[in-house]
């Protein structure tokens, strides 16, 4: 995990740089990282940008106590996460990426109980195209644990959104490397999102 270092010790320093007590927490790899519009179209949620380049979900589940685990003093209401898509890029298994995605929720019933969760579901990127049918079994698996975990936890599935009626990813809402989005890849998980905001979270978040 030492590749990852550099990344981490800089969102480790991002709390300082907030005026505001953090009431929503995005986490996970660098399609986090890289949405540079979070802190402008979330900003009346008090959002906090935690995502790190290339990382995976058993990377989130090894950086939790650095990373995750200093915003407990803030009682944030909702953590937004977006990982899994680098795991089956480094060749590991559906059953294995949610392996760990159960690690990772673990943790945060354990630190954060009572927490709003949200997990993004893992993209149809162009450059992992021949893993489609990995990504699509893999989100399958997390949806299904997600609806077992009851109230307060939500899919928000945008690889149906990204793709044409062929099934094959849409180009022009990725970048030239054909995995990060692109600003019109990013605005489909912004409605994405905050309608999921708007009809499941707002009215049951108690503390804002």
């Amino acid at each position: 995990m030492i590749w990852y270092e550099e990344d981490v010790k800089k969102i480790e320093k991002e709390k300082n740089s907030l005026a505001y007590r953090p009431k929503t927490i995005f986490y996970g790899s660098s399609s986090i990282r890289l949405w540079t519009g979070i802190y402008r179209d979330f900003k009346d949620l008090q959002p906090v940008n935690l995502g790190f380049g290339g990382s995976t979900l058993a990377a989130c589940v090894w950086f939790f106590d650095r990373v995750m685990r200093p915003y407990q003093q803030y009682q944030p209401e909702h953590l937004i996460v977006y990982a899994g898509d680098n795991d089956l890029g480094d060749g590991r298994k559906p059953e294995e990426v949610f392996g760990y995605f159960k690690q990772l929720l673990a943790l945060v019933h354990q630190y954060f109980p009572g927490i709003m969760f949200t997990y993004i579901s893992i993209k149809p990127s162009i450059s992992r195209k021949n893993l489609l049918g990995e990504i699509r079994y893999t989100n399958q698996l997390i949806e299904q644990q997600i609806e077992k975990s009851g109230p307060g936890h939500f899919f928000v599935d945008v690889y149906d959104k990204m793709i044409d009626t062929n099934g094959n990813p849409i180009p022009e809402l990725f970048d030239a490397d054909g995995l990060h989005l692109s600003p019109k890849g990013y605005e489909i998980w912004k409605e994405a999102v905050l309608t999921h905001i708007s009809l499941n979270v707002e009215g049951s978040l108690t503390r804002l």
